[in-house]
């Protein structure tokens, strides 16, 4: 049975992580002129705490804990869809509010993006550093 090394699968959890909050913050971009929407994040990962969970090899489950946000009803109506399963936070470090109760700031949201970028390239290296090594300790990297 081959399984998956830890730091790899811990990776990979990152990634998705990235991935998830990309979503959130190209969902909060969409919905920056709809009136009272609250900005949205993904509750982040502590990777390095994951991280010594799986290499330990401890018995419980690497989980993070994320709390689910509901659409509210007047959102539902104007079209905005549920954001159920999508392990979203309302964001609690906005600049501002409008007028209209919007709390997107699109400053903040691609500066947001700009991180989203780089993590998922630093994961990316790492991940295929790892592949790298994983190959020349079978004797595939010729």
């Amino acid at each position: 049975m081959v399984s998956t090394p830890p730091l790899v699968a811990a990776i990979v959890r990152a990634m998705h992580q990235a991935t998830t909050r990309q979503s959130v913050i190209a969902s909060n971009i969409a919905n920056s002129e709809t009136p009272h929407f609250k900005a949205h994040d993904v509750q982040a990962l502590d990777f390095s705490d994951l991280l010594d969970r799986q290499i330990a090899g401890t018995q419980r489950i690497a989980h993070i804990a994320r709390p689910q946000v509901a659409s509210s009803a007047a959102m539902t109506a104007m079209g905005a869809s549920s954001l159920r399963g999508r392990h979203v936070v309302v964001d609690s470090d906005t600049g501002e509010t409008k007028p209209d109760g919007n709390t997107v700031s699109l400053e903040e949201q691609v500066l947001k993006m700009g991180e989203v970028r780089a993590d998922f390239s630093t994961l990316t290296n790492l991940y295929r550093k790892q592949m790298a090594l994983l190959n020349t300790a079978l004797g595939r990297n010729g």
